[in-house]
């Protein structure tokens, strides 16, 4: 099972995201905040929104917004922006 192992704010409302198998890219959740549902609707907040955190290996915020770290790793890969180790191909 995947699980994200580092997670660092880049900027605006990008994180970088760090997986076990040593991949890796810069996730944008512009998307999740246009969605504008109530899970994601605090996240607009810069001060809410830097305020994620790790919880058995997904990225989660204090109101219980929670992604999984297999989810935003295929996101970035469809994206394009998901970079794999040597180790990890």
């Amino acid at each position: 099972m995947i699980k994200i192992v580092a997670a660092d704010y880049v900027n605006d409302h990008e994180i970088r995201l760090r997986f076990s198998d040593d991949s890796h890219g810069v996730f944008d959740f512009t998307p999740f905040l246009e969605a504008g549902t109530p899970m994601t609707e605090p996240l607009r907040d810069q001060a809410f929104f830097r305020r994620y955190y790790l919880e058995l290996g997904a990225l989660a915020w204090p109101n219980g917004f929670d992604l999984s770290a297999s989810s935003l790793q295929k996101r970035l890969d469809e994206s394009g922006r998901l970079h794999r180790s040597s180790a990890a191909a």
